[in-house]
């Protein structure tokens, strides 16, 4: 039997590589590593990597294995799944992983400008009803800009037809650099084998969904600091399944 998440709780409280700042906390105590992650935790200068929206935490505690020269953070508000991939990540001895539980609304408090080199976004709440809580919206682009250093590459991983044709069509109304883009991750030749490293991990649910015949999407782009940002004006057909343990929020066939 699994610990619940009382007990997950507990052993958080003493992680040394969880901080854990919701946003009830942090409105009062301000996040005094923000700005300098590098010097009090990682002790080194190496470049930094989040993913936003990281559940369980696998995908960012096997990329830090991967990429031992490189810093990764998992973000998420959900403090019981966070606890398996922190817990991993202490067992293993994985020095260049940190799990931050805090709302992702707020995620520019905890970081300065240019302390971000990347950030990955691995199958999130495609949000159709209101564009504003897309992680891939301009109103997050925006927040992002605050602290990923000029050009800095974002990476979508994703289930939902809705989210991918939204996320491309944002790209392509602000004019941000493409640097890949695949309908069909798992069945794309074009991908060489360094990148085929990276895109293999699987998430939990990610296993879940390929076993129902989902097909998984994947695309990369820079964000330049400088421009407007404007939202894509277009109608979108609404995802025509359920995601895992997910209800379908709207009667709409459509959605900008």
């Amino acid at each position: 039997m699994g610990k619940g998440k009382l007990a997950k709780f507990a052993d958080m409280a003493s992680y040394e590589n969880v901080f854990q700042y919701p946003y009830s906390v942090v409105e009062h105590v301000p996040f005094e590593m923000q700005g300098h992650w590098r010097e009090q935790y990682f002790h080194n200068g190496n470049p930094i990597v989040l993913e936003l929206g990281c559940g369980k935490g696998e995908y960012t505690v096997e990329l830090a294995k991967l990429y031992p020269d490189v810093n990764f953070i998992g973000v998420d508000i959900k403090g019981a799944r966070m606890w398996t991939g922190a817990t991993q990540a202490l067992h293993e001895g994985l020095k260049n992983v940190a799990f931050l539980r805090t709302n992702i609304e707020i995620i520019e408090r905890f970081f300065s400008e240019d302390e971000v080199q990347e950030i990955w976004l691995t199958f999130s709440d495609p949000q159709m009803k209101n564009p504003r809580k897309r992680l891939t919206s301009t109103y997050f682009m925006e927040r992002y800009r605050k602290f990923l250093i000029d050009g800095g590459i974002i990476h979508l991983k994703t289930d939902s037809n809705f989210l991918f044709t939204y996320t491309t069509l944002m790209t392509e109304k602000n004019s941000l650099p493409l640097l890949y883009r695949t309908e069909d991750l798992y069945h794309d030749e074009r991908i060489d084998e360094a990148t085929k490293s990276i895109l293999s991990i699987q998430t939990y649910y990610e296993s879940m969904w390929i076993a129902r015949g989902l097909n998984i999407k994947y695309m990369k782009w820079q964000l330049p600091r400088e421009g407007t940002l404007e939202e894509p004006d277009v109608e979108i057909e609404l995802d025509d399944y359920r995601s895992y343990h997910r209800s379908k929020r709207s009667s709409l066939d459509k959605a900008k």
